[in-house]
């Protein structure tokens, strides 16, 4: 039997791709991990410590109170995507694949948002939440609601509530692109079918479009979880790095900030802080590792 030519134009296609990525991910990626397990003693010596900088992490006076007040921020930042997000991103993109009028330009304004920067988007909501010029005063008395002009952004029971819904508004258009583009796929004779057979709106979206659409829910589900525990750019444009009102918007990704770099006179700690960013890494590698495992038994019960 001949044997195969070995496909060295596979390694020559590959190769740059794979180059770039181990410089730019792999290497600071295994080097941060490294260096979460190394400390400096009181001498200035850098020596190995094990997961001894989790442990403190995890239950020291100075380091698990604010981590812990980062972290179930970061879950409820996750939890207002999940539950606010991707339900009226599925909800916009069942009502444009019905084929309404003007449908592209719905599709433009709803996606146009997520193009912009998030420092002008930051910038442009405090403009409009400024209890005191702000246009939000203007509008609310417009509406009768006059009362609820508030310094949205200032108290500690409202700062994160309001980022997280600035965060859905400005991050919306994503999944309801992806929800639209599988409605898309979905052949209209399976459509036509249904109506023909008397099913209404509802019949056909619970029965025929929301299981086809399945696999993309799951994927919608695994790229919000990791971009909201990687969030970090609108909580600093807004708040900066302390997260105020007292760390009431801190989430992981400023908290990281805070520990590697420092923040006014506190200096940065880049053992703690590479500390932090594998704590960060084992949650968005657990919340992956779950939906494979899930899509993976799916995909069995589907072949028995």
């Amino acid at each position: 039997m001949k044997r195969r030519p070995f496909p060295w134009h596979i390694v020559v296609f590959l190769a740059p791709a794979v180059f770039v990525y181990t410089l730019f991910m792999v290497y600071p990626l295994v080097g941060s991990l490294a260096l979460s397990l190394q400390n400096k003693t009181q001498s200035g010596v850098e020596v190995f410590v094990g997961l001894q900088n989790y442990l403190a992490l995890f239950t020291s006076e100075n380091w698990a109170q604010p981590f812990w007040n980062a972290f179930w921020n970061n879950v409820e930042f996750f939890a207002y995507h999940m539950l606010i997000q991707n339900p009226v991103g599925l909800f916009l993109a069942v009502l444009l694949a019905s084929r309404i009028r003007g449908a592209w330009l719905y599709r433009t304004v709803i996606f146009t948002p997520t193009i912009l920067s998030v420092v002008i988007v930051g910038f442009a909501w405090k403009l409009i939440l400024n209890p005191a010029w702000g246009i939000s005063q203007g509008i609310l008395d417009l509406l009768g609601l006059g009362h609820l002009n508030q310094p949205w952004l200032g108290l500690e029971s409202t700062a994160l509530p309001t980022l997280s819904l600035i965060s859905v508004w400005q991050n919306i258009g994503i999944p309801m692109m992806l929800f639209l583009a599988a409605l898309i796929r979905i052949p209209d004779e399976l459509i036509e079918a249904a109506r023909v057979d008397g099913a209404g709106a509802w019949t056909v979206f619970w029965r025929i479009q929301l299981p086809l659409i399945l696999p993309t829910a799951g994927i919608v589900a695994v790229l919000t979880f990791v971009g909201n525990f990687n969030a970090f750019d609108l909580i600093y444009a807004t708040q900066g790095a302390l997260a105020g009102p007292n760390f009431a918007s801190d989430i992981l990704g400023t908290f990281f900030f805070r520990t590697f770099f420092g923040y006014q006179l506190q200096p940065g700690d880049p053992y703690m802080g590479a500390t932090v960013a594998g704590v960060m890494l084992l949650i968005i590698l657990s919340g992956v590792l779950v939906y494979l495992f899930a899509w993976q038994r799916r995909l069995q019960n589907i072949q028995f």
